[in-house]
C-alpha cells in the first residue's frame, strides 16, 4: 500500500480494497520500525491517528468522503496542531502544546486526512540540511550518510521513504524544493498569500509559504486543492479564487514557453546535474515545449538579499520567546534581564542565535539604511527580472540545487557554503512566486531535482507542466533501497 500515490489510496478506499485503519495501521508501523534509521518525526499520533482512520472509514460509507478522506499525512512541525507538541524543531518550544489547529491543518483535517506525526525540521526553519534540530539531524533516505536537505528535511524523508502518502512543508527560501530535490520527491513552494499561513510558526513573515510535498505533481496538486484559499484570520492571504488543480494536469503543453536562466547554468552547478536537466529538457521539448534562453540579471544578488530581510524578520518574529509566557524558561533567574538572557541562550541553537544577531545588526539605527533598506531595493529589482521574464516565457526551468545531497557534517561549520545550496530557490521567495521541485534522472544514485517557476497564482500551469513530464518518465517513481 506504501507504494501507491495519493490517487491511488484514494480510488483503493473508495473501492473497499482495504479500509483507512488497515492503512493507518500500515504507516504506523513502518514508522515505528524504519524510522529509528532516519530520525524524521519528532512526534508520533498514533492513538489520534487510528481514531480519525476510524471516522474516515464511516465517512466513505457514508458517501461524504472526500479525494482526502482516509489518507495517512505527516506536517512539519512547524504548524500548530491541537492537543499535539509543536516544537520547530527547538529546545525552546518542546515543551509547547499547540491549544488550537492551524489553518492547513484544520482545513486537512476537515477534508478527512489522518495525521501521522509530525516532522523533524531545521531549528525555527533555519538551515539547508536538516542539522540544525535540536532533536538531532534527519538522514538521507537514498544514502543516510548524507543530508536530506532543509528545513522541510524530515518532511521529505518520510515521504521518499513511503512513511506517508504526503507531507506538510514549508518554504522561505527554498525550504520544500530543496529538500524535495535531494530526496527525489515532488515539492510545490506556492505563490506567497495563496496558503494561509496563520497557525504557522513565523520565520520571516514576508517570505514564509506552505505547501505539498509528495510523491507526484497529482498528490500535490490534490493537497494545495485542500490548503489553497482565503483565510480571513491571515492578513496577508491573497482572497482569489482557488482553480481546480486535477483538471489542468491533462493538458497538451505544445506551443507552451520555458526559459532557461543563463545565470542558473554557469559555474557552480554540478555537471552531472547539468546533464540529468539535459535529458528532462529534451522530453519537454518532445511534447512540444518551446525552449528558450532567458537573462535574470540580479539573481546572483539574490543569496546576499535574502541573508538580510529575513534574519530582520527572523529577529523581530522570534523576540516573543522570552521565558515569559510558553517555551522553555531557565531555572532559577536572579531577576528579570536574568530570565531573558538565560532562557534565549539555553532555549536556541547556535544557527537561530546567528540569524537573530545579524537581523539585530541590519535593524539597527546605525545600518538600517546601509543594509535593509537596500537589500529591499534588491528584492525589487530581482522581482523586476522575473516579470520582464514572464513577458517572454510561461514558465522558467533550473536546477532546484546545485548539488546532489551532501555528507552529513560536510557544511554544518560553513554558513556561507551552506546558504549557497538555496542559490536556485531563493528568488521565487524574494519575488512572491510559486515554483515546483520534481525529481529527474538520478546522478551516482542520488535523486536530482529540477525545478519550474511560474508568475503569480500559476499553480495549475505548473502542475500541469510537472504532471505531463511525470507521465512520459519514471523517475518519480524511483524507491530508495531498503524502504520499497
Amino acid at each position: 500500500m506504501h507504494e501507491k500515490s495519493i490517487a491511488e489510496l484514494s480510488a483503493g478506499l473508495r473501492k473497499g480494497a482495504f479500509s483507512s485503519l488497515e492503512l493507518t495501521q500500515h504507516f504506523l508501523q513502518r514508522i515505528e520500525t524504519l524510522d529509528p534509521r532516519l530520525n524524521s518525526f519528532i512526534t508520533r499520533a498514533s492513538e489520534t491517528a487510528l481514531a480519525a482512520a476510524k471516522q474516515a472509514d464511516q465517512r466513505i460509507r457514508q458517501g461524504t468522503a472526500t479525494a482526502l478522506t482516509g489518507i495517512p499525512i505527516a506536517h512539519k512541525d512547524i504548524f500548530c496542531t491541537q492537543g499535539l507538541r509543536t516544537s520547530c524543531g527547538s529546545r525552546m518550544l518542546d515543551n509547547f502544546i499547540a491549544p488550537y489547529d492551524a489553518t492547513v491543518v484544520a482545513r486537512l483535517k476537515e477534508a478527512g486526512a489522518v495525521i501521522l506525526g509530525k516532522t523533524n525540521m531545521d531549528e525555527f526553519a533555519m538551515g539547508s540540511s536538516n542539522e540544525t534540530s535540536w532533536y538531532g539531524p534527519v538522514k538521507n533516505p537514498w544514502d543516510e550518510t548524507r543530508v536530506p536537505g532543509g528545513s522541510s528535511g524530515g518532511s521529505a524523508a518520510a515521504v521518499a521513504a513511503r512513511l506517508c502518502a504526503g507531507a506538510t512543508g514549508t518554504d522561505t527560501g527554498g525550504s520544500i524544493r530543496q529538500p524535495a530535490a535531494l530526496c527525489g520527491i515532488t515539492g510545490l513552494k506556492p505563490t506567497y498569500g495563496r496558503v494561509s499561513r496563520w497557525g504557522m510558526v513565523a520565520f520571516a513573515s514576508s517570505l514564509d509559504q506552505a505547501g505539498p510535498m509528495t510523491k507526484t505533481a497529482e498528490d500535490a496538486a490534490l493537497l494545495l486543492q485542500v490548503m489553497a484559499g482565503f483565510d480571513p484570520k491571515d492578513s496577508t492571504c491573497a482572497d482569489e479564487p482557488v482553480p481546480d488543480y486535477t483538471a489542468f494536469l491533462h493538458q497538451d503543453l505544445r506551443g507552451l514557453r520555458m526559459g532557461l536562466p543563463v545565470e542558473y547554468f554557469q559555474e557552480g552547478l554540478d555537471a552531472g546535474v547539468a546533464a540529468s536537466l539535459e535529458q528532462a529538457i529534451a522530453v519537454f521539448r518532445s511534447l512540444g515545449v518551446e525552449i528558450q534562453d532567458i537573462s535574470l540579471p540580479n539573481s546572483p544578488l539574490a543569496v546576499p538579499t535574502y541573508y538580510v530581510v529575513a534574519p530582520a524578520e527572523c529577529s523581530s518574529n522570534l523576540a516573543r520567546f522570552d521565558g515569559v509566557r510558553y517555551g522553555h524558561r531557565c531555572q532559577d533567574p536572579k531577576d528579570l534581564e536574568d530570565l531573558y538572557k538565560r532562557s534565549r541562550a539555553e532555549g536556541f541553537g547556535p544557527e537561530v542565535k546567528r540569524r537573530i544577531m545579524i537581523g539585530t545588526y541590519v535593524l539597527s539605527a546605525g545600518y538600517y539604511d546601509a543594509y535593509y533598506l537596500k537589500a529591499q531595493k534588491l528584492r525589487q529589482r530581482i522581482s523586476e527580472d522575473f516579470q520582464r521574464a514572464f513577458e517572454q516565457v510561461d514558465l522558467i526551468l533550473g536546477p532546484t540545487a546545485p548539488s546532489t545531497a551532501f555528507p552529513l557534517g560536510e557544511k554544518i561549520s560553513d554558513p556561507v557554503a551552506m546558504y549557497l545550496n538555496d542559490i536556485y530557490t531563493i528568488a521565487t521567495n524574494l519575488a512572491g512566486l510559486p515554483g515546483i521541485s520534481l525529481p529527474i534522472a538520478p546522478v551516482c544514485g542520488l535523486p536530482v531535482g529540477l525545478q519550474l517557476i511560474g508568475n503569480h497564482f500559476q499553480e495549475a500551469r505548473l502542475l500541469n507542466a510537472a504532471h505531463q513530464l511525470q507521465r512520459h518518465t519514471d523517475w518519480h517513481q524511483a524507491v530508495p533501497p531498503g524502504f520499497a
